[in-house]
């Protein structure tokens, strides 16, 4: 319930709080949501957002242009409605993998979350490239998207100062950063192969941990 309350907070502000969809959109049936969802899916998979076409979205939906203007207000709107989507489906993988721990640390939570996105990536491969399209993507609208997703990591690392986990002096937007990073490099080079790719997610951090994690005795 957390985290889908965290989840609306999230398309809230950046909808400027108007409702994402609209409330006619849950007038739909099933068949025509999935149909204007899948519309929007294959559409921002293979284009950046800045260069997406609502045309080709309402096309492969097969409405009528005023109907879309009745489920949404722009293409910010289907956009942030097809993240939502995403993330439930995303949430019920990590629902049904192994629990983490509650005092699980901010490496250890980014682990846990790369393994579920990577189990949704091999049957809907369109999600992972939804992701790198974002990050290619420089417009105001998905940098701030992007600042949020974060913002979220960043205060897990304030926390785990707080704890006396990671050193104080660190610079927390740096790791982020660092590990980001590596993230996009190592897809870029390796695709999706989960094994190499886990592997070296791991050793990235454990190189990151040694730097900056306060060891006790």
């Amino acid at each position: 319930m957390r985290y889908f309350s965290y989840r609306m907070m999230y398309v809230m502000m950046l909808s400027g709080g108007d409702r994402v969809p609209k409330d006619t959109f849950y007038n739909l049936s099933d068949e025509k949501k999935k149909r204007i969802f899948d519309a929007a899916m294959q559409e921002f998979s293979n284009r950046r957002f800045s260069d997406a076409s609502l045309n080709q979205i309402v096309k492969a939906a097969k409405i009528p242009w005023g109907s879309f203007y009745q489920y949404f207000n722009d293409k910010e709107d289907i956009y942030l409605y097809m993240l939502e989507e995403i993330a439930k489906e995303k949430q019920e993988i990590l629902r049904c993998a192994e629990d983490l721990d509650q005092d699980a640390d901010v490496f250890e939570t980014m682990i846990h979350k790369a393994k579920a996105a990577l189990e949704l990536s091999k049957v809907k491969p369109e999600y992972s490239r939804i992701g790198m399209q974002m990050e290619l993507d420089n417009s105001e609208f998905i940098m701030k998207i992007r600042r949020i997703s974060a913002e979220k990591y960043i205060r897990m690392i304030e926390r785990d100062k707080k704890r006396g986990l990671i050193k104080p002096e660190t610079d927390s937007e740096l790791v982020l950063n660092m590990i980001f990073t590596f993230g996009l490099n190592e897809y870029y080079r390796n695709g999706l192969d989960e094994e190499r790719y886990l592997k070296m997610l791991n050793d990235v951090i454990k190189i990151i941990k040694e730097g900056i994690a306060v060891f006790k005795e």
